[in-house]
């Protein structure tokens, strides 16, 4: 897991998910709380666990683990 060095995963916490450095903080979590505060300093502000790296690595992860694939849908 190359280039996510600060997930960790402890099935015993957080029901399995990806955490952030072993903390209660879900990977999901982190990239919810950056939609929710798109301006950085309000989110380390309301996250002060979190650094900017940590972050980073949490939406690098998220993006890697979607699937890319496209679909088409019928037109409305």
């Amino acid at each position: 897991m190359r280039g996510f060095d600060r997930i960790t995963w402890n099935p015993n916490q957080m029901n399995g998910q990806p955490c952030i450095r072993g903390m209660r903080l879900t990977v999901r979590r982190v990239v919810e709380a950056v939609a929710l505060y798109p301006d950085r300093n309000d989110l380390f502000r309301n996250y002060p666990e979190l650094e900017p790296e940590d972050v980073r690595q949490a939406l690098a992860f998220a993006a890697a683990n979607l699937e890319d694939i496209a679909t088409e849908t019928p037109a409305a």
